[in-house]
């Protein structure tokens, strides 16, 4: 497939604008190298990872693959100073932020030569992220899985306000997995795309399988916006969500939520494979899924559906 040319491509090095978000229990090592050696971006998802292992997860990234990928550094988990520790001694060149302050890191890793994007939710954060010195950032929409932004600005309306916004390069995340999303947000200006949901039904995602049939068998309606008392996130509706939602009607404290949601709720759902008690974090584009696929065949064909759109716009797939 013919390569591709934008701000995006060059800032990163990759043959085609399509960055393989860093989820945590899904976005190990297999993925993150299989989909860079595809010509897109992968990331090390290091919010479920100790440092130690998050080390381990780079070496063996480096080994399967000599492409470009990156560590998404969720900024809310402990043990950021440690982390970021890992990346500068392991000199991995592409970082991604979320869920924080991008002041916190941004000029730590820039001075040591990291390229550094954040993830926002809306323009103020994103002109934040920009006067922090960042790359670039991703926008992300209030479809998107797992943590999200209190604003619930869907991807339509928040890519061209971000574009509109900043001058720095816009990645759109929320709700794309196939290639007719990623042509809408490039219209909208967004000059690559991120896809989480998509990856975690691929064949390579540390994602654990009962997950993974569960994201291909889902619907429209089958996830909601929940626990925005704590930190907003999009969850597959099973027991533990129904448990999350009848607390909170009746008036739940913010501790007693945090003390429903316990220790390594997440782990239990997505990584060991618990689809009632444990937290499924998913987005709404998972409805449009039917098939657990390589990587990169993922990569692939979103490129292919995209291009196919540039020559035919009507064309159905």
């Amino acid at each position: 497939m013919a390569t591709f040319s934008n701000r995006i491509t060059k800032l990163f090095d990759i043959d085609y604008p399509i960055i393989q978000a860093g989820m945590i229990w899904a976005s190990g090592w297999r993925l993150a190298s299989a989909v860079s050696h595809a010509g897109g971006l992968g990331i090390l998802g290091s919010g479920s990872m100790y440092p130690d292992v998050l080390r381990e997860h780079i070496r063996k990234c480096k080994s399967a693959t000599n492409r470009p990928f990156g560590v998404n550094v969720p900024l809310l988990y402990p043990d950021i100073d440690k982390h970021i520790q890992v990346i500068l001694d392991e000199k991995v060149k592409i970082v991604f932020t979320s869920a924080g302050n991008p002041k916190t890191w941004t000029s730590v890793l820039k001075e040591k030569g990291v390229t550094v994007v954040h993830v926002v939710s809306s323009s103020k954060f994103a002109m934040k992220a920009e006067e922090c010195g960042c790359d670039a950032v991703v926008a992300e929409g209030f479809e998107a899985g797992g943590h999200n932004g209190r604003e619930e600005t869907t991807t339509m309306v928040l890519i061209p306000a971000v574009v509109d916004a900043i001058k720095i390069p816009v990645i759109a995340a929320g709700g794309i997995g196939d290639g007719r999303q990623m042509m809408a947000a490039m219209v909208l200006g967004a000059e690559g795309v991120q896809m989480g949901s998509r990856f975690v039904a691929s064949e390579e995602a540390s994602s654990h399988i009962n997950f993974k049939q569960k994201v291909i068998e889902a619907q429209e309606g089958d996830t909601q916006l929940t626990l925005k008392q704590l930190t907003p996130v999009r969850l597959m509706k099973n027991k533990f969500f129904q448990d999350v939602q009848a607390a909170q009607l009746k008036g739940a404290t913010k501790e007693e939520l945090a003390a429903l949601l316990g220790r390594a709720r997440a782990k239990k759902g997505m990584h060991e494979g618990d689809l009632e008690e444990g937290e499924l974090e998913i987005g709404q584009v998972s409805a449009l899924f039917d098939s657990i696929l390589p990587a990169g065949d993922i990569v692939k064909n979103v490129w292919k559906e995209f291009n196919e759109l540039l020559l035919n716009p009507v064309k159905k797939f």
